[in-house]
């Protein structure tokens, strides 16, 4: 057989040994997407008309190996949002925190009792150090935004942006949580259609 003959018959669905195999993709075994494009698992609930629906007819190991990748991709899916919500579930305190001290400051900038205060703030970890504050001379803060970047903010512009991370990280927390539930779901879906497919 050719070069090119045989990359017509691949590209046909066909091996070497002239059977025919079905052309089958992880679309076949999915259905739709959730809100953040998580594919949702098909329930072939009779396997045998499911793999009569190929032309030629899937043989089980097919299936099989269909169904492992999509479980695969299941489980990276389950690693990478079990790590977006545990980064997630560090970050919101630290957020609440950092907007406990600016209202704190933006609260003492006000008052005509306090003109000064110490504060102790973290060198590294498990090491502080004291400095004192001059409430009445100072109106900005700086924030550390991560990558080695600080910016000055005023009490009211860090008030604003720490407002707004915090949404954006209950927001995502929240959609993390909801991602999290959908993928055991569809790895629950997929277990059972493969242990379907290994008593077929």
């Amino acid at each position: 057989m050719s070069t090119e003959t045989a990359l017509a018959t691949a590209k046909a669905g066909e091996i070497d040994d002239g059977k025919d195999v079905p052309n089958m993709s992880l679309l076949d075994i999915t259905e739709g997407d959730n809100e953040r494009g998580i594919p949702k698992a098909k329930f072939i609930d009779d396997v045998e008309a499911f793999s009569s629906t190929f032309e030629p007819p899937a043989s089980p190991e097919l299936l099989i190996g269909a169904c492992s990748d999509l479980m695969n991709k299941y489980r990276n899916y389950e690693a990478q949002l079990q790590q977006r919500q545990l980064r997630l579930k560090q970050k919101v305190p630290e957020l609440e925190k950092s907007l406990s001290l600016v209202r704190t400051l933006l609260e003492k900038q006000g008052s005509p009792d306090s003109t000064t205060g110490m504060a102790r703030y973290s060198l590294a970890d498990n090491i502080f150090a004291q400095a004192e504050l001059d409430y009445e001379n100072n109106n900005t803060v700086n924030l550390w935004l991560g990558a080695n970047v600080m910016l000055e903010f005023t009490y009211q512009e860090a008030l604003d942006f720490l407002s707004q991370n915090q949404e954006r990280a209950k927001k995502e927390m929240e959609d993390a949580i909801s991602d999290l539930a959908f993928v055991r779901d569809q790895i629950v879906t997929s277990e059972v259609t493969m242990s379907r497919v290994f008593n077929w």
